[in-house]
């Protein structure tokens, strides 16, 4: 007990300063008395020997001054003299009945000393005669949870967060903070925290002001300090929850999430939290279940009828998911998601009726405003509903084109992206990783065969190839995984690192050249440690289908070299059309632009041609055409490619069911079909800006241009 209280002795400036307020003053309280009083009080915090000297000074100068005796009894404390302290402290109770601060400061004395039963008694009486002692709250909810009172506990801390968060030091900082005045914000909450280092309210607040700093790594220690001394304290949790989500931490996020949850069940925000975490992790079954139970409650929210609908489109109910798509829509019609979630089923075909819903929706400015994204996402839905028209009516391509076009435009228009760093990017990986980069590197990295990654661009028939690997006993799908890329992006700011001097590498080539045997190993357990919770079975293998990886295959073949590698591709024309005709959630920023993304494309094939040159074999690569035209035999060879056994359900895989979280999850769960394969001509007449970008790619396809 007397550790768990150790954080009250630190609690010593807030009790000083409210008995100014409720310990009487003698008729010989002149200034210089008073003067002495609050120097001695400032003193408390840093120099307690100080401060019990100043006060005894004092009271040899006015005997007996209640404020005086005070900060004696609690400079006592502070120093660990409790016997003396408790002596002080009990008389000076019992002549000042009705003072607070003098019964918070022997409650917490008491607690020091192990008296829980009288230390609560004290603290109770203390918070009676004035609520607003947010430390005396905090330390009898300390002592509540020691007894295993845990919901007398969570009161007495809501009661001290509440208390804190009237603190004018506090009420200043949290203006400051909401003005954008950060800095002087942090100069108030931290002023706060030399009186109070563990006021939880303190400690959420600066937690807050440093993540909009941008300083989420020092703000997460400040936000676990918060709940570990209030665990009620729901508002410093679901920051914590928040900004754990923003980073690879599923699993703790997760926990305070459940709790959350556990503690409220009602409470739909953070059921959508947890559930939002348990997607991410693959639980889509446990996502769904907290969706419905929140409709259950509350059926006229569209957004929890989206994210019900994303989560049964992933498990396979595909019946299910257009229904709550549809409530969806019908609650809010003017939701683009809602729309375009149904056409991006691929297998739904949107009527007459609904074009005409959309187009009702769509605003007079063309534009949308704050509602930019879901009017893009309008765009795109009206595109899928055209295109599907003009399987009958060859004029609805041209509809379908446009709305695809202003669709594209509208999300190209707020996002960062330069197919000039791409192409150097690809520059710089062709140049550092030759046949001399690898062969001086033979052996090192992590040996574990257990990853295969799926390369490529998106809509490439990635999905397929997963899924047809998937259906194999030997290997577990999982989704696209970020890891590599994170692995990837941590290594790249200790080049761009902030300082003067720049960061610690000239450039990526130097950095990944510095890398020696034991940190390449290290790395490529980093990326199965940071890949397991993603692993829901004993299987040896497992697929990462994050197609951007094509990337870093340098960096996966440096720390993974027993990794297998998969390049799905497909004809430049239809990968490239059909990408740009599909709104992505997040990342793929190069897609929205005809030109743009082929160049991206043109700039993959450069790059895996490179790559193939200077480790023969190193990748498989899967050919969309040839897999349509030739199933058994590309299924033999690419089990081969991975080295498992020929196994016939792979050849089924549309049985499997399996979660399937990407744009083809429909598709997937039927045979091949060959409609995909040149459905892009209907569009032809449109697509010259994608044709120049690709250049010598399109006419060497499914081979590469002569020098690549």
């Amino acid at each position: 007990m007397a550790n768990e209280m150790a954080g009250q002795r630190m609690a010593t400036t807030g009790t000083a300063n409210a008995a100014t307020a409720d310990a009487a003053t003698t008729g010989a309280g002149t200034g210089s008395v008073e003067a002495a009083l609050g120097h001695a009080a400032r003193l408390m915090a840093r120099q307690p020997a100080l401060a019990l000297a100043q006060a005894r000074e004092i009271l040899r100068a006015v005997p007996g001054h209640p404020h005086a005796v005070l900060i004696e009894g609690q400079a006592l404390r502070v120093l660990g003299r409790l016997d003396e302290a408790r002596a002080v402290l009990s008389a000076l109770a019992a002549s000042q009945p009705r003072a607070a601060a003098a019964a918070a400061e022997l409650g917490l004395t008491l607690a020091a000393l192990d008296e829980r039963a009288e230390a609560a008694a004290h603290l109770r009486r203390a918070v009676a005669l004035k609520p607003e002692l947010a430390h005396a709250w905090q330390a009898l909810a300390g002592l509540l949870r020691a007894s295993g009172d845990e919901a007398g506990a969570a009161q007495a801390e809501i009661a001290g967060i509440e208390a804190a968060s009237k603190d004018p030091v506090l009420l200043r900082a949290a203006l400051a903070m909401g003005e954008g005045r950060l800095d002087e914000a942090e100069t108030h909450v931290r002023a706060r925290l030399v009186a109070l280092p563990d006021d939880p309210a303190a400690l959420r607040l600066l937690g807050e002001v440093l993540w909009r700093q941008g300083e989420i790594d020092a703000a997460l220690p400040l936000l676990r300090a918060a709940v570990a001394r209030a665990p009620a304290f729901v508002a410093a949790r679901e920051l914590l929850v928040r900004l754990l989500a923003t980073g690879p931490d599923v699993a703790e996020a997760l926990d305070h999430a459940t709790r959350l949850v556990a503690d409220d069940p009602e409470h739909g925000g953070h059921a959508m939290l947890k559930a939002s975490l348990l997607v991410r992790i693959g639980d889509q079954e446990g996502a769904r279940d907290l969706y419905r139970a929140i409709l259950t409650r509350d059926p006229g929210r569209p957004r929890v009828w989206l994210n019900l609908g994303h989560v049964e489109k992933t498990i396979g109910n595909q019946a299910a998911a257009i229904d709550a798509y549809r409530r969806a829509a019908a609650l809010d019609p003017s939701t683009g998601e809602a729309w375009w979630s149904l056409a991006n089923l691929k297998t739904v075909r949107l009527e007459r009726p609904d074009i005409a819903a959309m187009r009702a929706a769509l605003p007079h400015d063309a534009v949308g405003g704050d509602r930019a994204e879901d009017v893009a996402q309008l765009h795109f839905a009206l595109g899928k509903a055209y295109e599907d028209l003009s399987r009958d009516d060859p004029a609805a391509a041209e509809s379908a084109f446009a709305h695809y076009a202003r669709g594209n435009a509208l999300r190209r228009s707020v996002l960062d992206y330069d197919p000039a760093r791409t192409d150097a990017a690809v520059n710089r990986n062709i140049a550092l990783f030759d046949k001399a980069f690898f062969e001086s590197r033979e052996g090192w990295g992590c040996p574990a065969a257990d990853p295969i990654f799926v390369v490529g661009l998106p809509r490439s028939g990635s999905t397929l190839v997963e899924q047809i690997l998937a259906s194999h006993s030997q290997i577990e799908g999982t989704m696209e995984l970020p890891d590599m890329m994170l692995i990837a992006d941590r290594l790249q700011s200790r080049v761009d690192a902030n300082d003067e001097d720049g960061g610690e590498f000239a450039d990526m080539a130097a950095l990944l050249s510095s890398l020696g045997p034991d940190e390449c190993r290290r790395l490529g357990e980093e990326y199965l440690e940071r890949t397991r919770i993603h692993r829901k079975t004993d299987r040896p293998h497992f697929v990462d289908k994050m197609p951007n990886n094509w990337q870093h295959v340098g960096l996966i073949r440096m720390i993974l070299p027993n990794a297998t590698v998969i390049d799905a591709r497909r004809h430049p024309l239809g990968c490239c059309f059909s990408g740009w005709k599909q709104y992505f959630a997040r990342g793929q920023v190069f897609s929205y632009d005809l030109s743009e993304i082929g160049r991206y494309y043109a700039a993959y094939v450069r790059q895996m041609a490179a790559f193939d040159r200077v480790v023969p074999q190193g990748v498989h690569r899967v050919i969309y055409e040839e897999m349509v035209a030739d199933t058994p035999g590309q299924v033999r060879a690419l089990l081969a490619a991975v080295g498992v056994p020929f196994e016939d359900g792979c050849l089924a895989f549309w049985q499997n069911r399996r979660a399937v979280r990407t744009a083809s999850s429909e598709q997937v769960r039927q045979p091949i079909y060959t409609d995909a394969v040149a459905h892009w001509k209907r569009f032809e007449p449109w697509l010259d800006p994608l044709r120049v970008a690709l250049g010598p790619v399109l006419d060497s396809y499914p081979g590469v241009p002569a020098g690549w």
